[in-house]
């Protein structure tokens, strides 16, 4: 199998998992500001136009970042960093689901729709005029997790899991387009330095 990826939040996402889970897998890198993964051969492989994209030896592929790294840790050997119990996995995809919605997708769509704005017009339906609010609901999502942390090391708990990787990777973007973590937030700053720390951040 291989792994499609660019630049981006969302394939620095799969491959910070595999890097903390020890998985190596051959990469393939698209262009996607000139816009190759929206062209005819890439599409072919992923309708969606979107990357990372997760080929599989069969043909078939995978894509959306939970459901790759869901994959990946059930395919392969070693720690899981889903959960190792019914309990353990509903809390990690509990507060991954939470991070996605409510900082990861309005951090996201808040660039596209103001600073990446030339880039994401033309590609899909962007709304300049929610761009603030998105960003403020993104900040807002920070402050709730920011008050969570103060009794706990982790996202979803004592253990670290997907759930940090999605929203450290969305953090580290965010501070490349204009949405700099909140000095303020105390305990995600305390989260964010150690988890820089992590020789998977580096990938």
């Amino acid at each position: 199998m291989k792994l499609i990826t660019s630049i981006g939040p969302n394939p620095h996402v799969v491959r910070m998992f595999m890097a903390e889970r020890g998985i190596t897998l051959p990469l393939e890198d698209i262009d996607i500001m000139k816009g190759v993964n929206r062209e005819g051969g890439y599409l072919k492989t992923n309708p969606a136009g979107q990357s990372p994209c997760l080929v599989l030896d069969d043909g078939s592929v995978i894509t959306e970042i939970t459901a790759i790294c869901e994959y990946l840790d059930e395919k392969f050997p070693g720690d899981s960093l889903i959960g190792k119990t019914p309990e353990a996995r509903a809390q990690t995809r509990r507060w991954a689901r939470w991070v996605d919605l409510n900082i990861m997708e309005p951090l996201a769509n808040g660039f596209r729709y103001s600073e990446g704005l030339p880039m994401f017009q033309p590609r899909m339906r962007c709304i300049p005029e929610a761009a603030a609010g998105l960003k403020a609901k993104a900040q807002d999502g920070l402050a709730f997790l920011d008050a969570q942390l103060a009794s706990r090391a982790f996202v979803a708990g004592d253990t670290f899991t997907l759930a940090d990787i999605l929203l450290f990777c969305f953090l580290v973007f965010g501070g490349q387009v204009g949405q700099p973590l909140n000095p303020e937030l105390k305990n995600i700053g305390r989260w964010y330095a150690e988890v820089s720390e992590r020789a998977s951040a580096k990938v």
